[in-house]
């Protein structure tokens, strides 16, 4: 008879998920509050969303939040050419 060892991740009193390694809970564990968060300011944010659409976003944020700072690290591509706004005329 084999023993298994499991980590639940219990939000509320669901279970969500279940693991057999503890670093993966915990960092299932994290991500949840990542979105418990998110979901904090979405609800404060000028777009009303319904709980059910703006919980599903604040989880698919919190999913995605390597390449969202990864934006914010990135600088605009520049482009070779000169916008017309940006020649100057010489006289």
């Amino acid at each position: 008879m084999a023993v298994t060892l499991q980590y639940l991740v219990v939000r509320n009193g669901i279970t969500k998920m279940t693991f057999t390694d503890k670093k993966e809970a915990d960092a299932y564990d994290r991500l949840l509050d990542l979105a418990d968060q998110i979901d904090e300011l979405l609800s404060t944010g000028p777009v009303e969303l319904n709980e059910q659409d703006r919980e599903n976003l604040a989880l698919f944020l919190a999913q995605s939040q390597d390449r969202l700072i990864g934006l914010s690290k990135k600088k605009p591509a520049r482009t070779k050419e000169k916008s017309p706004d940006t020649v100057k005329a010489v006289a």
